[in-house]
């Protein structure tokens, strides 16, 4: 009866062992609580910040033992091979934001729910948790700091190269060099820094070997070989650059085609200067039936300097492989669209650009080069009517000295001779071939009579076109449903002449083939003419030496794939020979 009383009344085995658990959660949970609680404003344990420990701290009491124990020295040591050299933390303006370090410390663990919280507890036993400083510092001046100390340490490879000379080419082998890892060293010095870790770093340098074996030196030379004589045009509207010759030989690579390096910089100063322009918002002024203001509207264009690395790349090379003697590459651009199109600023159905002209004058002598300006500038602003004949002589007017001409070099009766007006072809000249490039029918058009340096310093012979006021004239037609705009592009220090001719486009396409020389005659012997008003001694050339030769080109306008248009254009040149004057006067 004893027993069966004790095993009613008693604790099971499961009973105990369900008390014990329950007490061990409620200690637990209750250490837990109070864990949670007491760490509610304290960092959690086992936290540093750059070797000090601030476990256990309030936000407050961990910012002030980091002040305390936050001294920047003055400069670091950045060891070289031969010696040491200072980084100054004061001129990279190195700061340690204090309230935002205590602010990460205290945040680990903090953000999140309960169980991440409880996650600290790990830290205890765990590797402590070791932060940085949150870090402050002039990266401009740091960077400027490393290239200077790059410079003077590095011994730079030379990369090999292929020059040309006479039309002969020749290739360097090239030579090892030691580069320093920049941004290896950019990011040791950061890191360290963010630790308070101001012991001496070592710089390290890493071997550079671009140099070619013979073999591949050879291989090399035939490669820029395959390049003479060859150019690659870049191309956007109507503004071309051309790689040729030693410009072309510099950016080649052994091994990658094209340097990178050099090709980047080319792009960067010549190429990108050239092409790019701001958004220009159209602007248009007419005074008594002459544009006094006009500006076309024209989208903004950025190169697509990535792209057209690539596209380098891949025409070189196909230039390299083909028999051809000249490519063209289209350049990848970028466009944005101006606010003002020029439609919105005129009735005439002047809307854009439909033919463009250039010429060169290098050379000329201050007299001429002012008459290609004040003859150009006469031009700016013409209007062209639908259906109507336009006349250089009739826009240009009087050429004499009480128009504002100076005396230049003319070509009249059979002598170049000075005269009022010198450089006056080469304002028609230049608009000549605007009117081809336009796909205007060309009414009235004659040829120099012998071949002039100036007018094929950009293009091949044949494309000129000789005015004297008022006997000799060119004229085209502007045989388009809507008015022609004239504007003029004159720049005296680039030696350089432009007219552009805006109108509506029709469909029009002019093709213009490669002038063709025949009947090529030689220039007569040099001529010595006594002049007695030179002292004796002086000679003086008056006139130069030119070939003489027929000249012919196909000018070809079609519409729809239908020919509009046809006309061949023969130039017969006299051959020339040079004159000098040679003094027989009394000396000096």
């Amino acid at each position: 009866m004893t027993t069966s009383v004790t095993k009613k009344h008693g604790i099971s085995a499961f009973q105990t062992v369900a008390i014990i658990l329950c007490s061990i959660v409620v200690v637990v949970g209750s250490l837990l609580a109070f864990f949670l609680y007491y760490f509610s404003n304290r960092i959690f344990p086992n936290v540093y910040v750059a070797g000090i420990n601030v476990g256990g701290k309030t936000p407050e009491e961990a910012k002030n033992i980091l002040e305390k124990n936050n001294t920047i020295p003055e400069s670091i040591p950045l060891r070289t091979k031969d010696k040491p050299i200072e980084l100054s933390l004061k001129e990279i303006e190195l700061k340690y934001d204090i309230d935002s370090t205590v602010q990460e410390a205290y945040n680990m663990h903090h953000e999140g729910n309960v169980f991440e919280m409880l996650l600290a507890l790990n830290q205890f036993f765990e590797v402590p948790a070791t932060l940085p400083f949150t870090t402050t510092l002039n990266e401009k001046k740091l960077d400027e700091y490393l290239q200077v100390t790059a410079g003077s340490l590095e011994q730079k490879p030379e990369y090999p190269q292929a020059t040309l000379e006479n039309n002969t080419v020749s290739v360097s082998a090239g030579k090892s060099g030691e580069e320093i890892d920049i941004d290896a060293l950019r990011n040791t010095i950061k890191k360290d820094l963010s630790y308070a870790d101001f012991s001496p770093i070592p710089i390290t340098y890493q071997t550079i070997n671009p140099g070619l074996n013979n073999d591949e030196v050879q291989t090399f030379k035939q490669t820029a070989e395959r390049l003479l004589g060859k150019t690659l045009i870049l191309s956007y509207e109507f503004t071309t650059y051309k790689l040729t010759g030693q410009k072309l030989l510099s950016l080649l690579d052994a091994h990658t085609v094209l340097s990178e390096d050099r090709t980047k910089e080319l792009i960067a100063k010549d190429i990108a200067p050239l092409f790019n322009r701001q958004t220009q918002n159209a602007a248009f002024k007419l005074t008594d039936g002459k544009v006094e203001e006009f500006k076309p509207a024209k989208p903004g264009v950025e190169i697509n300097e990535d792209i057209l690395l690539q596209n380098l790349k891949s025409k070189v090379t196909e230039l390299v492989s083909s028999e051809s003697k000249d490519l063209t590459l289209e350049m990848p651009v970028q466009t944005s669209s101006p606010s003002v199109t020029t439609q919105e600023v005129n009735q005439l159905g002047i809307n854009e650009l439909i033919g463009r002209g250039t010429s060169i004058f290098r050379g000329s002598i201050a007299s001429r080069i002012f008459n290609v300006g004040h003859a150009s500038g006469k031009l700016n602003g013409v209007l062209i009517p639908p259906d109507s004949v336009f006349s250089f002589d009739d826009a240009v007017g009087d050429v004499s000295q009480l128009t504002g001409y100076k005396q230049a070099y003319i070509i009249q009766s059979g002598k170049t001779i000075l005269g009022d007006g010198g450089g006056l072809c080469q304002v028609s000249t230049t608009l000549f071939r605007a009117a081809l490039n336009a796909g205007l029918p060309i009414v009235e058009r004659r040829a120099h009579a012998y071949r002039v340096g100036y007018y094929e310093q950009d293009s091949g012979p044949g494309l000129d076109a000789t005015v004297y006021v008022p006997t000799t004239d060119f004229k085209f037609k502007n045989d388009t449903p809507n008015t022609i705009l004239i504007q003029t592009i004159f720049d005296p220090k680039a030696m350089t002449l432009a007219f552009e001719l805006y109108g509506t486009k029709d469909g029009r396409v002019a093709t213009i083939t490669k002038p063709i020389i025949t009947k090529q005659i030689a220039p007569p012997e040099d001529k010595y003419i006594d002049d007695p008003t030179l002292p004796t001694g002086k000679v003086n050339q008056v006139e130069h030496k030119a070939w003489g030769a027929t000249v012919k080109f196909d000018y070809t306008v079609t519409r729809n794939g239908e020919q509009i248009y046809q006309k061949t254009f023969t130039s017969v040149y006299q051959p020339w020979g040079a004159v000098f004057m040679k003094g027989v006067g009394p000396a000096v």
